[in-house]
């Protein structure tokens, strides 16, 4: 319990004065979010989601989006693909259902997860493009019947 808190903690906003932005429990919005420094979640959003810093959808949080961050941790519902340069953190109770591409990834126990993940150092495709290139190399033909 104390340890996951601190968890949490580790990502706070960055150290150049940018603050955290917070759409709270109860608030609903619809479209595209590009903020400086955290972006935390209690509420419903829909849309897209950029930030160079950290995400962060509380336990209220749902989420149907495309996000491109830096970090992420994931307490409550995320529907669609997230990028992450750095880390993506699932908690116990959360549910993801997309694609994930990141470098780390810590998944809890209790956690739903629907989707792809892919984990590398390197600069690569956009998910839907790479996902695209790996069905066209292969044919579109089950590997079981080659």
């Amino acid at each position: 319990m104390f340890g996951k808190e601190a968890e949490t903690q580790d990502i706070q906003p960055d150290r150049t004065g940018t603050q955290t932005s917070i759409l709270a429990q109860g608030c609903k919005f619809e479209g595209k979010i590009e903020v400086r420094g955290t972006l935390r979640i209690e509420g419903e959003f829909k849309g897209t989601i950029e930030t160079p810093e950290n995400l962060i959808v509380g336990k209220t949080g749902v989420v149907h989006a495309q996000c491109k961050v830096k970090s992420a941790v994931i307490g409550g519902q995320l529907y669609g693909n997230i990028q992450a340069e750095n880390k993506i953190e699932l908690q116990a109770g959360s549910r993801l259902e997309g694609d994930i591409r990141t470098k780390r990834l810590v998944i809890d126990e209790g956690v739903v997860f629907e989707g792809n993940c892919s984990m590398g150092g390197g600069k690569s495709a956009p998910l839907a493009s790479s996902m695209a290139a790996a069905a066209s190399a292969g044919g579109g033909m089950d590997p079981l019947k080659r």
